[in-house]
């Protein structure tokens, strides 16, 4: 790996002629927080309506040797990317023009630390074309995660290291599918990007790559859904970050670290995340480094530093949060106290103003059922719900918006239907059931139209208003469809997107 670890993506020195049937998988090393297995059982309580354990505690690996066998398709060597194109499509492909058919771009979540491209789109594919032929054309993407994607910091950048690869990996597939995609058909100037948390998060950093200043970015339109990430300007955290994973590694340099084995990275980053993470955090993401992202995206997204000849479509869930705030918070201080852990920087003004002004205890501005509730609250805000309206606001040329609210509507828990693939009713091969056929069938119907026009419609849908100056949201729920005025055009969200909390 030598050089090429830790440095921005780069195409192969020669052709190597051959197209892989998928018949050889390639995932990029990972992991995931040890206190998520916690956070699995809150979601379950909750959906069955019995009490939180709040004394639940995660089982913390002790050294990086107790890694467990990892996915046999985990390589460094990851950078791949996943065509489906209907037969045809294909045959309609010409070498020498560009093709027609628009393409569906699929960036998985995972924390920025988890995920992989191995998506089975039949059902999206179908959903897009008549009599169940489809007329899209589906790429899912791997891009460098944890450690090995996301490490930045002061003395990490002055010996040549490059924050944000993960970014720059996406960037370099999409680059990669303008140049390429005629071959099989599509058409390069109807690229639209699809993904769901740290996938929609990172959608929303391309939008506003290099604040703008490098002309169009590589694709028409984007569906972020959940996007989210926690922002963080701050080298001190990002260099003790780095400076954690070479103590792990027992070097002292990056010029070391790229001279390490496989073996010994990959448990470092696996030790690193599953056993440092702090509960609600996954110790790597996006950053800002003064290039590729130059301000935090909220903050670009204000100043119109982003491409604006992008169509959106963003979506959110009504129930982001659970997943990510500790049970074990009861009280004004254990807020207080989780939000100084995932944010080691947050000013103490920045916290009273929080707890006493936004989201204060009296359920003047929410009706909160308990602390946990209140967190909820606030960590939806903060990482997803108000990233949705950052987005839908800031003027791009067409927007639309939308919230999941099929019960229990968890974060996550729609892309079931997403991918819902018409197989056996109430199972999905790769998450949970689809809880509500009829959403899933106009979530796909909004998908792929939107793909194809550029405008999202669905078979036994009246509309689906644009955003607008009347800031209309979509509600998909369990019984009903209907529009309502965004609730996250608040106050709370035109604070946060300020950044003004960290020191």
């Amino acid at each position: 790996m030598g050089n090429l670890r830790f440095a921005p993506p780069a195409a192969p020195q020669s052709n190597r002629g051959v197209v892989q049937k998928g018949d050889v998988g390639r995932i990029c090393p990972q992991s995931t927080p040890a206190w998520t297995s916690v956070s699995s059982g809150v979601l379950t309580n909750i959906w069955l309506g019995v009490p939180l354990n709040k004394t639940a505690k995660a089982t913390l690996p002790q050294k990086m040797e107790d890694m467990p066998p990892q996915d046999g398709r985990t390589n460094e060597d990851c950078l791949f990317l996943d065509l489906f194109v209907p037969k045809q499509v294909l045959e309609s492909a010409n070498p020498n023009k560009k093709g027609s058919a628009p393409v569906i771009v699929w960036i998985t979540g995972g924390g920025y630390t988890a995920g992989h491209k191995y998506r089975e789109p039949q059902g999206l594919i179908a959903a897009s074309g008549r009599v169940g032929k489809g007329e899209i054309i589906f790429i899912s993407i791997n891009y460098r995660l944890g450690a090995l994607g996301w490490s930045a910091g002061p003395s990490f950048q002055a010996e040549g290291g490059t924050p944000n690869l993960g970014l720059l990996d996406q960037r370099f597939a999409l680059e990669w599918i303008q140049k390429n995609i005629h071959l099989f058909g599509g058409d390069p100037d109807k690229v639209t990007l699809l993904g769901e948390s740290a996938g929609g998060g990172s959608i929303m950093h391309q939008i506003a790559a290099y604040g703008g200043q490098k002309g169009k970015v590589p694709f028409l339109r984007a569906i972020p859904q959940s996007p989210g990430w926690i922002p963080l300007a701050s080298p001190p955290h990002e260099e003790a970050t780095w400076q954690r994973f070479l103590e792990l590694t027992k070097v002292k340099s990056l010029a070391e670290a790229r001279k390490l084995s496989s073996d010994t990275v990959i448990k470092a980053n696996w030790f690193q995340v599953t056993a440092d993470s702090v509960y609600g955090d996954f110790s790597y993401g996006p950053v800002v480094d003064g290039n590729f992202t130059p301000k935090n995206v909220g903050q670009l997204l204000a100043e119109g530093k982003f491409d604006k000849n992008v169509d959106v479509m963003v979506g959110h869930n009504a129930n982001e949060a659970p997943f990510f705030a500790p049970p074990s918070i009861t009280t004004t201080e254990d807020i207080v106290t989780h939000l100084e852990n995932v944010v080691p920087a947050i000013t103490n003004d920045s916290l009273n103003y929080i707890t006493e002004t936004l989201y204060p205890a009296s359920a003047s501005v929410e009706p909160f059922k308990d602390n946990f509730a209140r967190s909820n609250l606030i960590i939806a805000d903060w990482i997803f719900t108000c990233n949705t309206w950052y987005l839908a606001s800031s003027k791009p040329q067409k927007t639309w918006s939308y919230k999941w609210a099929v019960t229990p509507a968890f974060h996550g828990f729609d892309i079931s239907s997403t991918f819902y693939d018409g197989g056996q009713w109430g199972l999905d091969k790769d998450v949970l059931g689809v809880a509500n056929l009829t959403v899933a069938l106009a979530l796909q119907g909004f998908i792929t139209s939107f793909a194809k026009t550029g405008v999202p419609s669905a078979k036994g849908i009246p509309t689906f208003p644009a955003y607008g100056s009347e800031s209309n949201l979509l509600v998909l729920a369990d019984k009903s469809i209907s529009t309502v005025t965004d609730p996250n055009a608040n106050d709370r969200c035109k604070w946060w997107q300020k950044y003004s909390y960290q020191g």
